[in-house]
C-alpha cells in the first residue's frame, strides 16, 4: 500500500417535504437575528430578505443544517477521517419514482 493519501467523496441525496414554509422561515430568521450568528448588520439583513423571499424554502433549510452534521454519518467510523463538509439545498418536484418505490416495503 502506497504512503499517498485516498480521498472518497460520499455523496448523499436527501428529499424532504416542506409543511409549513412560514414556520421553517422563521426558524431560518431566528438562526440569522441570533447574537452568536458570525454576520455583519448588512449581512443579517441581505440574508433575511434571501431567506423572506424564498418560497420553497431552501434558503431557510440551508440556514438550519450545519454541513459538520453531515460529518457525523461516518463518526463512527475510525479507519477514516471526515475532511470536508459540503451542503446544497435545492427546490425538487418530490421524491423520484425510485424513492417512493423504496419506501413501499410495508
Amino acid at each position: 500500500m502506497t504512503d499517498e493519501p485516498k480521498f472518497l467523496r460520499l455523496t448523499v441525496e436527501l428529499t424532504v417535504e416542506v409543511l409549513d414554509v412560514d414556520a421553517l422561515q422563521a426558524a431560518a430568521l431566528a438562526e440569522i437575528r441570533h447574537p452568536d450568528a458570525d454576520l455583519s448588520e448588512e449581512e443579517r439583513t441581505e440574508q433575511a430578505e434571501l431567506v423572506s423571499s424564498d418560497d420553497s424554502g431552501a434558503s431557510a433549510l440551508q440556514w438550519l443544517i450545519e454541513p459538520d452534521h453531515v460529518l457525523q454519518l461516518v463518526d463512527h467510523i475510525t479507519e477514516i477521517e471526515p475532511r470536508e463538509a459540503v451542503l446544497g439545498v435545492e427546490p425538487s418536484e418530490g421524491p423520484s419514482e425510485e424513492e417512493e418505490e423504496e419506501h413501499d416495503h410495508g
